[in-house]
C-alpha cells in the first residue's frame, strides 16, 4: 500500500482524490487544504470540496494559511510517514522543507504539456491563444515554477468549440488514473522521470480584468478563442452605454456581403441579425455573438438582447 498525503483545493481534483481513496494500492493518510473563506454575495464562509469530501469520508485534514510557516502541521506530516505528497490545484507555494517529507516525491498534477504553459492558468491561456490540443502531465515538484522531471504525459485535443469548461471537466476526467499509474511506476521502479527541455517553454501566467476586455479591432477567430477561453471565468466583456456585457457563446462566420459592403464599418459595428445572433465587424472577419449576459440580468440570447437597445450599431 501506497501511503499519500493529497494536497487540493478547488473540485478539478475531487475525482482524483476520490479514486485515490478508493484505490486498492493508494493510502490517503491526510488531506492539505486551503482553510475555509467568504463566497457568494452573502460572502458566507464555505470550505473547499476537497475538504468536504474529506470530512465526509473521515480524511484528516490540516488548512494552513501557509505551509511553509506552519512548523506544528509540518511536524504532523511527518509523523505520517507519507511515501509521497500529491498536489493537484492547491494553492500554495511548497518549501524545500516540506517537499523533503515524503519517502519518494512531491507528485503535482499540471494542466499543460510541459514545458508549455507553465503557471496559474493553463486551461485558459491553450484556448485564448487558439492551440489544437493541450494535456496534462504528472511532474516531480520542484522550487522553480512548474520545472520539474516530467512522469507521465497525456494529450488532450481542443475543438473548435472547447470552451475552458469543457477542459477544465476533461481534466478533472483524465487526471486520476494518470496520478496513480506514477506513484505506483516510482515505487516499482517502472517509471523513469525526463528532465523539461528548455526549448518551447511558455508560461500561463494569471489573467487579469483587462485581458477579457473584447478588443473588436483584432480578428474574429481571436475574440472567439477568447471568449471561449474565459468562459464564465470570468468571462469576455464589452461596455455599451457604461454597462458591462457579458459574452457567453460566439461563432466564426463567413460575411454574408461582398467585402466592400464593410468598406465603410469600423470594427464592432454590427452588420446582421439573424434568428440565431447578430454579427459583428471585427478587424479580421465576422464574429456571430450568441449568448450574452447584460449587467443586471440574466443569461439571453444576443438578438433579444440587441432588440432591447435598438438604435445602437457599434459595440
Amino acid at each position: 500500500m501506497i501511503n499519500i498525503v493529497f494536497f487540493g483545493t478547488p473540485d478539478i481534483g475531487l475525482k482524483s482524490l476520490d479514486y485515490l481513496f478508493k484505490s486498492d494500492k493508494i493510502n490517503v493518510q491526510a488531506v492539505v487544504t486551503q482553510p475555509d473563506k467568504p463566497s457568494g454575495r452573502g460572502h458566507k464562509i464555505t470550505m473547499s470540496p476537497i475538504k468536504r469530501y474529506a470530512l465526509e469520508n473521515n480524511i484528516p485534514v490540516f488548512q494552513p494559511k501557509s505551509i511553509r510557516k506552519e512548523p506544528d502541521i509540518m511536524d504532523a506530516l511527518r509523523k505520517l510517514e507519507p511515501d509521497f505528497f500529491v498536489t493537484f490545484a492547491f494553492g500554495q507555494i511548497l518549501s524545500q522543507e516540506v517537499l523533503d517529507i515524503p519517502k519518494y516525491e512531491t507528485i503535482n498534477l499540471h494542466a499543460s504539456l510541459l514545458p508549455k504553459y507553465r503557471g496559474a492558468n493553463p486551461i485558459q491561456r491553450v484556448i485564448i491563444d487558439g492551440e489544437k490540443e493541450t494535456g496534462i502531465c504528472t511532474m516531480i515538484t520542484e522550487l522553480g515554477l512548474d520545472c520539474g522531471d516530467v512522469c507521465i504525459k497525456k494529450t488532450i485535443p481542443i475543438p473548435d468549440n472547447m470552451t475552458c469548461e469543457d477542459l477544465y471537466n476533461q481534466i478533472s476526467e483524465d487526471s486520476p488514473e494518470l496520478i496513480e499509474a506514477t506513484l505506483i511506476g516510482i515505487v516499482e521502479n517502472s517509471l523513469c522521470p525526463t528532465p523539461q527541455c528548455e526549448d518551447g517553454v511558455c508560461m500561463a501566467n494569471k489573467l487579469s480584468k483587462e485581458e477579457c476586455k473584447i478588443d473588436w479591432s483584432k480578428s474574429a477567430r481571436d475574440i472567439h478563442n477568447l471568449v471561449r477561453g474565459v468562459y464564465r471565468c470570468p468571462s469576455a466583456f464589452f461596455s455599451l452605454n457604461n454597462k458591462l456585457v457579458k459574452v457567453l457563446t460566439t461563432e466564426v462566420v463567413e460575411p454574408r456581403q461582398e467585402a466592400s459592403f464593410y468598406a465603410d464599418f469600423v470594427p464592432g459595428t454590427v452588420v446582421g441579425k439573424l434568428k440565431d445572433g447578430i454579427e459583428v465587424l471585427t478587424g479580421d472577419g465576422i464574429i456571430k455573438l450568441i449568448t450574452v449576459k447584460p449587467e443586471g440580468k440574466g443569461e439571453m440570447r444576443a438578438v433579444d438582447w440587441f432588440h432591447g437597445v435598438q438604435g445602437v450599431k457599434n459595440l
